[in-house]
């Protein structure tokens, strides 16, 4: 299925500018990078957007993570390949991009108190920058729909 708008860079070329500085503070060196892409892939996950997963999930293959990590970021809190620190941004991604429940806080202070076990406050922030990104990439995913990356096959 090809692209709703072929390259959306050319027609709004300030994409790039908010691209940077979105790379730049969440490459910032306190969160692991594998970390980060772990959250944009299950975020990708849960919205159902296949351009997403694809590209995460090429990412992290190209920087050796395993195919049972991989495999197995969809049930995060069921698998024994992520450590308690990657639980809890994959917790964190899960309470913000899911169902939240009516009545219910999207990221209640236990999770947060979780998160902070784990992560000092600038990589709580980071963090919150993380899920934005993924959530601004993740919105003109969906509404331009861009094709999802072919990968290569992997041996059995």
């Amino acid at each position: 299925m090809p692209a709703r708008i072929p390259d959306a860079n050319a027609l709004v070329p300030e994409i790039q500018e908010v691209a940077a500085a979105l790379v730049r503070a969440v490459g910032n060196g306190s969160v692991p990078e594998n970390t980060t892409t772990l959250m944009f892939l299950r975020a990708g996950q849960i919205v159902g957007n296949s351009y997403q997963v694809t590209r995460h999930t090429a990412g992290l293959r190209a920087a050796g993570e395993s195919e049972d990590r991989l495999a197995t970021v969809v049930t995060w809190w069921d698998s024994p390949y992520f450590s308690e620190a990657e639980r809890a941004a994959l917790a964190l991604t899960e309470a913000v991009f899911g169902p939240t429940p009516p009545g219910a806080e999207r990221v209640p202070d236990d999770l947060f108190a979780t998160v902070a076990r784990h992560y000092d406050e600038k990589a709580q922030a980071t963090l919150a920058v993380v899920l934005a990104s993924a959530g601004f990439w993740m919105n003109i995913a969906v509404v331009l729909k861009p094709p999802a990356i072919v990968q290569p096959a992997t041996a059995a």
